[in-house]
C-alpha cells in the first residue's frame, strides 16, 4: 500500500513569476510593492534588507498571521524599490501608501479628508481658511485635524476674536456687511492699517500654534501701548480680545505642573467589534494641554500595537505641519524601527526629537489621560462606526446574498447617461469600493456617437465599449450597474460579453419600482425596501446620476458662454478662447471695465469697448440674453 502524502496546509504555490524574482532581490534597504492578478496594488512595505524580509513572507505561513496570509494568497507579482537608507525608505513607504491606500496596509482612515487651517500670509492682509491641499504658497498650515466640524468651529471663534477679513478679493470701495457687523476692519477702505492688521494676524498664528500665554502678553502690550497714545477705541478693542482670549484660555488649557515645551502624548484603543483601532493625541504647547485630535486606522485588527503605533507615526508626521520636540507613548518600540523614526522626525524638524515612553510623573499622568480619552473616544464613535459598516461593508455581503453571486461584490461601478433632447450627451461612472464612494475613480464621457440623437441605448453602448470594450481593463470591478431595466442591462451585456469579459457580474436598476434585472432571467429581483442592499444600490445609482447631471450643466455652461460671445462684434475665436482663459465665467467677462478687458492679450480698446456695449445692452433690455443660449 502507497504511504500517503500528507498536504501540508501552510504550504505556498508561488507564481512562477514571484518564483523567479525571489531569487534576483537585493540586498539593499528599499520598499516592497506587492500586486494581485490584475495589477492593483495591495500592500507596501519597507525593509533594512529587502532579500531577507521580501522572502519571509513566501516561506511557511505557520508564524503568520491570518491577514498575512490572506494578502500573501493574493500576490501575483511584486516589484521593490531600492533606497540610499531606512530613513528614505521610511519616506517612500508613507508616500505609496498615501497614494495607493493599499488594501492591506494599516492606514488613516480616509487620510486624503483631513483638513488643515491656512493663514494666508503671501497675502497683503492675510485670512485665516480651512483646505485640504498643503501647498508651498508662502501660507502658515495647522492641522491635519480628523474633525472637519470642530475645525468650522474654532474658525468661528477666531472670528469673534480676531476680525480678520473673509473675502477671496480685496477690492477698493465701499465696505461689505462684515464690516458694518463687526466681524471685519475693512482693510479695504484703510480703516485698518498693515501694521495693526499685522499685529492681530501673529496672536492668531500663536493661537492656532496653542501660545495663548503669548497671545495674552502680545494683547496686554498692544492695550497698553494704544492707552499711552491716547487711542483709547483701539485700546477698548483690544481689551476686548484679550478678555475673550482669556476666557477662551480658562476653558480649553489644562495646567500642568512641571510641564513644560511642546509635546504630543499619544495613546492607542481598540474595539472588539469593529476592525477600526482608534488614536488619540494630546497636544501639549507651552507647557499646558491645548487640545485632542482622535484618528482611525484601518487594517489593524490583526497588528501589534507596536506595529499600529509605528504605522501611524509614519502617516501623521508625514502630514502634520508641526513636530514637537517630544513624543510621548504608551509603550517601547523596537528600538531599530525607533530609531529611524526619530531620525526622520528630527530631518523633518531640523531640531531634535525624544521618543519615550515615561514611567512615573506628570509625563505618565499624561499618558493615562490619553488613555482614557483614546477609550472614550472609541466608546463615543462606536454606534457611528457601526452604523457606517453596516451601510458600507454590510451592505455589500447583505447584496452578494440578495443577488447570489459568487464573489463579494467589493468594487462596484454604475453608469448614467445625461442629455436634453440628444443635445450635450455625457456620460458617467462612479466607483464604489466596499460600499462607500471612490472618487479617485470617478469618470466622465462627452459622448460623440449621440451628440443630436435621443438615443440612451446606444449611448449606454458607446461609453460601456470605452470603459469595457478591450481585452484588458484597469481596475475590473465586481459588479456592473447600469441605470435602467432590462433593455439597458442587454445593451450592456453585449458589449461587456462581446468583449470577452465573462466573469463581471452585470445588473441593471429600474427607475420606477427599484427592480433589479439580472443576466439570463427576465423576472425582476425585488431587493427588501428597508435592507441596506436596497439602501447602498440607490446610493450608487443617485451618484451616478449626481456626477452625470454635472457635468451636463457644465458642458452648456460652456456653450451658452461661447454662443454669446460669438454674437459680439468684433469677438473672434481667438479672443473669445482668450477672454474664456483669462476670466473663467461669463459673470466676470460682464463684470469687468473696458480697461481690464482690453489689457487681455489679443484684445484692443474696441473690442473691449464692444464687450461692455453688448453686456449693458442685455442688462438695459435691448437684447434679449435668452436669443443665444441653446
Amino acid at each position: 500500500m502507497a504511504e500517503e502524502k500528507l498536504i501540508d496546509p501552510y504550504h505556498i504555490e508561488l507564481p512562477e513569476l514571484v518564483a523567479e524574482k525571489l531569487k534576483q532581490l537585493p540586498e539593499s534597504p528599499g520598499v516592497y510593492i506587492m500586486k494581485d492578478s490584475s495589477g492593483k496594488i495591495i500592500y507596501v512595505g519597507k525593509a533594512v534588507v529587502l532579500k531577507n524580509r521580501v522572502r519571509q513572507y513566501f516561506r511557511s505561513q505557520r508564524t503568520h498571521s491570518p491577514k498575512v496570509r490572506a494578502m500573501v494568497s493574493h500576490v501575483a507579482d511584486f516589484e521593490t524599490i531600492i533606497t540610499g537608507s531606512e530613513v528614505e525608505a521610511l519616506i517612500l513607504e508613507n508616500n505609496l501608501i498615501k497614494k495607493h491606500r493599499p488594501h492591506y496596509n494599516i492606514s488613516l482612515k480616509d487620510d486624503k479628508t483631513y483638513p488643515y487651517v491656512k493663514v494666508t500670509l503671501s497675502e497683503d492682509y492675510p485670512r485665516v481658511i480651512i483646505t485640504r491641499r498643503l501647498v508651498k504658497d508662502g501660507g502658515r498650515y495647522f492641522g491635519p485635524y480628523a474633525d472637519v466640524g470642530a475645525v468650522h468651529e474654532s474658525l468661528k471663534l477666531l472670528k469673534r476674536l480676531f476680525p480678520l477679513r473673509t473675502c477671496k478679493h480685496l477690492e477698493q470701495g465701499r465696505p461689505c456687511l462684515e464690516y458694518h457687523i463687526k466681524r471685519c476692519q475693512a482693510p479695504c477702505i484703510g480703516h485698518i492699517s498693515r501694521e495693526e492688521y499685522g499685529a492681530m494676524v501673529k496672536s492668531v498664528v500663536l493661537f492656532l500654534e496653542g501660545h495663548i500665554d503669548d497671545v495674552e502678553k502680545n494683547l496686554q502690550t498692544r492695550m497698553e501701548a494704544a492707552a499711552e497714545q491716547l487711542e483709547f477705541e483701539q485700546a477698548a478693542v483690544l481689551r476686548d480680545q484679550l478678555a475673550a482670549v482669556r476666557k477662551v484660555a480658562e476653558k480649553q488649557n489644562i495646567d500642568s505642573p512641571g510641564l513644560e515645551g511642546d509635546k504630543d502624548i499619544l495613546a492607542l484603543a481598540r474595539s472588539n467589534v469593529t476592525s477600526v483601532a482608534c488614536m488619540v493625541i494630546l497636544f501639549v504647547r507651552g507647557g499646558k494641554v491645548t487640545g485632542r485630535e482622535g484618528f482611525f486606522l484601518k487594517g489593524g485588527d490583526d497588528e501589534t500595537d507596536e506595529a499600529l503605533f509605528s504605522a501611524f507615526l509614519g502617516q501623521y508626521y508625514q502630514q502634520a505641519v508641526f513636530i514637537p520636540r517630544e513624543i510621548l507613548l504608551p509603550a517601547e518600540m523596537p528600538a531599530d524601527e525607533l530609531l529611524v523614526l526619530k531620525e526622520w522626525l528630527e530631518s523633518r524638524r531640523n531640531g531634535r526629537v525624544a521618543i519615550g515612553v515615561p514611567q512615573r510623573g506628570t509625563k505618565k499622568a499624561l499618558v493615562d489621560m490619553a488613555a482614557e480619552n483614546a477609550a472614550k473616544y472609541l466608546k463615543d464613535e462606536s454606534d457611528k462606526l457601526t452604523k457606517e459598516a453596516g451601510a458600507t461593508v454590510g451592505a455589500v455581503e447583505e447584496l452578494q446574498r440578495f443577488l447570489g453571486l459568487k464573489r463579494l461584490p467589493r468594487r462596484m461601478e454604475c453608469f448614467d447617461i445625461s442629455h436634453i433632447q440628444g443635445s450635450a450627451s455625457v456620460a458617467s461612472l462612479v466607483a464604489f469600493e466596499d460600499g462607500a464612494p471612490a472618487k479617485e475613480y470617478y469618470r466622465r464621457y462627452k459622448l460623440k456617437t449621440t451628440e443630436g440623437i435621443n438615443d440612451d441605448f446606444q449611448s449606454m453602448r458607446e461609453v460601456l465599449t470605452r470603459r469595457y470594450g478591450k481585452d484588458t481593463i484597469e481596475n475590473p470591478p465586481d459588479l456592473v450597474v447600469v441605470d435602467g431595466g432590462l433593455g439597458q442591462l442587454n445593451a450592456a451585456l453585449e458589449i461587456i460579453r462581446g468583449a470577452g469579459h465573462g466573469n463581471i457580474p452585470v445588473i441593471g436598476l429600474a427607475k420606477q419600482f427599484e427592480l433589479v434585472f439580472t443576466e439570463g432571467d427576465s423576472d425582476p429581483i425585488e431587493l427588501p425596501r428597508r435592507s441596506q442592499a436596497f439602501y447602498l444600490l440607490q446610493r450608487l445609482r443617485d451618484e451616478a446620476h449626481r456626477f452625470a447631471i454635472t457635468y451636463h450643466r457644465n458642458i452648456r455652461k460652456k456653450r451658452n458662454l461661447v454662443s454669446i460671445l460669438d454674437h459680439i462684434q468684433g469677438i473672434g475665436p481667438k479672443r473669445r478662447q482668450a477672454l474664456w482663459k483669462h476670466f473663467g465665467t461669463l459673470d466676470k467677462i460682464r463684470e469687468a471695465g473696458e480697461a481690464e478687458l482690453a489689457a487681455i492679450p489679443g484684445m484692443n480698446a474696441a473690442a473691449a469697448k464692444s464687450v461692455c456695449d453688448f453686456f449693458t445692452a442685455i442688462k438695459e433690455g435691448l437684447i434679449s440674453r435668452r436669443n443665444f443660449e441653446n
